[in-house]
């Protein structure tokens, strides 16, 4: 049902064109002031770094210098300034996660910089280090502060794209530095962590002597539950120097190592190996008194056979003489002699 214009009353329709001048009004008010906005000049740089609480990698300074590579922001017209360009241009620093800017009502330009947060420094196998972040983007260093972070050694590429494994190795860092910095025991505990030939980690404490063998970065829970729980146990029996190496990698067992017993047995297996020629390896001895985990003893059926080399000079043995038992002199048995023979020995003495 159409309704014609004729029948609205009079009143109505003025209040309908009323609205209708005041909106386009507005919306025309609206525009000049945009217009005219832009076209003032700038006044000022308000620059506000988050993110990076304990290490300012980044300051106002530098902020303002990126700002100006391109043109000089104060004194330009805001209608020349392309925020969306200048945005993606800021955020090519290394440092910078994110910016965000904005011309408030007194012609200043806002500057919102998200700063990364360093989580570990990497040092490389062939020298150099960098940071890594939780993204696993890594980060030069910087000539004003240094980070206290978790420090890992060894890492085997500096190449600017990484191979699968250098890759994945960088994630297990990453991994296991949010690990240890979510406790504050752990990130005192914990002085460096070794990077070795088979991708594998290894922990050097703070206090104690000994070696930790973490292997890769799963299941940190577990290790490092394992781990706290050894340290109570070695602590109340017998101190934490006296093991030179922990291995925490298996499930629900700790290996200790006591100082000095490895050394011996790699050194009694050198001296078997000269004397028999053995191609076969000695079963190492168990180290600790830790029966959950024990070594297979690898046995041989055949005895292995000893030949002089030839030409080969014969090495003198010194050779320690037992000394002789001083027995006693045996006591003479008498002679029994029957009673038929007596008178014809008594003849004979006659």
């Amino acid at each position: 049902m159409r309704i014609s214009f004729k029948k609205i009353p009079w009143k109505k329709r003025i209040i309908q064109s009323g609205w209708i001048l005041l909106g386009l009004g507005t919306i025309v008010l609206f525009g000049a002031a945009l217009q005219k906005k832009s076209q003032k000049i700038c006044t000022g740089i308000q620059v506000e770094i988050a993110g990076a609480a304990q290490n300012m990698f980044l300051d106002e300074k530098e902020v303002t210098g990126l700002l100006n590579l391109q043109q000089p922001i104060v004194g330009t017209s805001m209608n020349k300034t392309d925020l969306r360009a200048l945005e993606s241009f800021v955020e090519k620093n290394s440092w910078i996660q994110n910016a965000e800017m904005y011309f408030n009502n007194q012609q200043i330009l806002e500057v919102k910089i998200l700063e990364r947060q360093p989580l570990a420094r990497v040092f490389l196998i062939g020298g150099g280090s960098f940071y890594v972040d939780s993204a696993g983007l890594r980060l030069p260093l910087s000539d004003k502060v240094s980070a206290r972070v978790p420090v890992f050694t060894g890492f085997p590429s500096s190449q600017p794209i990484l191979a699968k494994p250098d890759s994945a190795l960088l994630n297990g860092i990453v991994k296991l530095a949010l690990f240890i910095q979510a406790d504050s025991f752990w990130m005192a505990q914990i002085a460096q962590v070794n990077i070795n030939s088979q991708s594998n980690f290894e922990l050097i404490p703070m206090v104690g002597n000994q070696l930790i063998l973490l292997g890769d970065a799963e299941l940190l829970d577990k290790k490092f539950h394992r781990l706290n729980a050894f340290y109570q146990q070695a602590f109340l029996q017998q101190g934490l120097n006296t093991y030179e190496k922990l291995d925490i990698r298996f499930d629900n067992q700790v290996v200790a190592v006591k100082t000095g017993s490895e050394k011996i047995q790699i050194d009694s297996a050198k001296a078997q190996e000269l004397m028999a020629q053995l191609a076969n390896k000695v079963a190492p001895m168990p180290t600790t008194p830790d029966t959950e985990k024990k070594e297979p003893i690898i046995k041989t059926d055949t005895k292995p056979v000893i030949k002089p080399e030839a030409n080969s000079a014969l090495v003198p043995v010194n050779k320690t003489v037992p000394k002789k038992d001083i027995k006693p002199n045996p006591i003479k048995a008498k002679l029994i002699v029957p009673k038929a023979i007596l008178p014809a020995i008594k003849k004979e003495k006659n």
